[in-house]
């Protein structure tokens, strides 16, 4: 059990048969009136939030999200298929469960999955990836001094925009959360 006193971000609890994430929490203290924490919870299941207020005094079940990484293989129609490294067992899993977070994992790089109680609810990709370009177009010289983009596709196949410099077969390093171009690598 967690009181709402102790509450941190990435904290996940149980709540009306529900399981929640903490993404942010602030502890209030009004000059008149009982002390409260006010926090924005995500559902991690569906992906929704909310947010509540709790008395400090409240407890709350601490749930226990399983991460665990696995070897991305390949893709077969809609289904992706994933290693245990230390088991050699595989998984495969749609796109309900894999969103949009394989558009820049390239087969053989490691993942995390999630799980709750044996049930995978999410993928996490790694949070920067190095790519190469296989198709922009040619960049403009003397066309720099703005920070002017142009569009790129990567070996994944996604779409991000690059600097103007950006060739094809240059390998460039991309924050996954955002899908944005950090450097070249």
């Amino acid at each position: 059990m967690i009181s709402a006193s102790d509450f941190r971000n990435g904290v996940t609890i149980e709540k009306d048969n529900t399981v929640y994430e903490i993404v942010e929490f602030q502890h209030v203290k009004p000059g008149k009136g009982a002390a409260f924490v006010r926090t924005k919870l995500k559902d991690i299941i569906n992906g929704g939030v909310t947010e509540t207020t709790f008395r400090p005094t409240e407890k709350f079940p601490q749930a226990r999200v399983d991460r665990k990484e696995f070897q991305y293989l390949y893709k077969d129609g809609d289904l992706y298929t994933f290693m245990d490294t230390e088991s050699y067992e595989q998984i495969s899993l749609g796109p309900d469960v894999v969103g949009d977070n394989m558009k820049f994992v390239k087969e053989n790089e490691m993942i995390k999955v999630d799980s709750y109680n044996g049930n995978i609810f999410a993928i996490e990709p790694p949070m920067f990836v190095e790519l190469e370009i296989t198709e922009t177009e040619p960049g403009f010289k003397g066309n720099t001094a703005t920070g002017a983009t142009k569009p790129a596709t990567v070996e994944t196949g996604a779409e991000i925009a690059v600097p103007l410099f950006c060739n094809i077969g240059d390998k460039v390093k991309i924050d996954t959360r955002s899908g944005e171009y950090l450097s070249r690598a």
